[in-house]
């Protein structure tokens, strides 16, 4: 649905049913693949989806819908079935790498999903890539969301109803609300955790920038390539203003300071044998890469960003 390759995301802000994900769900849904790894679509539509889910019908819509967005799951080439993506395999299977989202890490690579790729989430990667307000209300974000939503879906006459509940449960996905109204709305969202976005008073956000302690070093390079895959697929080094600032890069999905940004760079060169380097000489701050197969060294990065 969402291609990024071009670094143009396409237009999507609903299918969740307000649900934000939830720490068991993305697991709840690699369990219904069979052995090959094929989830029928049929699995979250029919009779027996509710009893297999253990949810009402609405959240399992949600359950696939963050599989999807999440790239656990991806459509097949009958497109009759979702099959499980290698990083659902890696990750979510029984003798994967956190089956049960223990690790901050399976947060770190759903948010990246979400607001790094804009997978099925158009108004993540916007909050995270677009908006540039530190500290607001959701009824300041509202009209930029609109205006950033129309110019993205060519003029389509977007409902505000919709981006208003688009916009309401990416917020909620990071900052809950304290005062839960139900045990159900209690259950803390997966993206909560990492603590990139606070209610300082009711309805008013601000970002938490500054060093992510729970975001390993193996994990932003992971990140830092698959940005540099998605957006400068030609080229053979990133300045550290693209790697600290640009739309979709690490440094602005996970909300670094510089200081931070730098630190992780300086690792680099060690965590790829040497297939990244970072120089840093006569005001030239750059990153070079080598020549090396990117998914092999992403397959490699996520396994060790497990390892702490």
């Amino acid at each position: 649905m969402t291609s990024m390759h071009d670094g143009k995301i396409d237009a999507h802000f609903s299918g969740h049913e307000t649900f934000p994900l939830r720490q068991m769900w993305l697991k709840k849904a690699v369990e219904t693949a069979d052995a090959d790894g094929l989830v029928p679509k049929t699995t979250f539509t029919d009779d027996r989806a509710i009893a297999e889910f253990g949810v009402g019908r609405n959240m399992v819509a949600a359950i696939k819908h963050w599989a999807l967005a999440c790239d656990v799951l991806v459509e097949d080439e009958s497109r009759r079935n979702f099959q499980l993506s290698p990083a659902g395999r890696e990750i979510f299977l029984d003798e994967g790498l956190d089956p049960f989202s223990e690790n901050p890490t399976t947060a770190w690579y759903a948010h990246w999903c979400l607001a790094g790729r804009g997978n099925r989430s158009t108004t993540w990667y916007w909050l995270f890539n677009v908006f540039t307000s530190q500290s607001f209300s959701r009824d300041e974000a509202l009209p930029t969301l609109t205006k950033f939503a129309q110019a993205i879906s060519g003029g389509r006459k977007l409902s505000s109803a919709t981006l208003s509940r688009d916009l309401d449960t990416c917020l909620r996905g990071y900052a809950p609300r304290s005062a839960m109204s139900s045990v159900e709305e209690a259950a803390e969202p997966m993206l909560a955790e990492l603590g990139l976005l606070q209610e300082e008073r009711k309805g008013v956000f601000s970002f938490r920038r500054g060093p992510k302690s729970t975001l390993t070093d193996a994990f932003f390079t992971w990140a830092l390539l698959d940005f540099w895959q998605r957006h400068r697929v030609g080229e053979s080094s990133l300045t550290f203003e693209t790697t600290a600032y640009a739309p979709g890069s690490p440094g602005r999905v996970f909300k670094l300071d510089e200081e931070s940004v730098a630190e992780r760079l300086f690792t680099l060169s060690e965590l790829t044998d040497g297939k990244l380097r970072w120089s840093d000489t006569s005001g030239l701050r750059q990153v070079y890469r080598g020549d090396f197969e990117c998914e092999l060294m992403m397959a490699k990065l996520l396994r060790e960003s497990y390892v702490r």
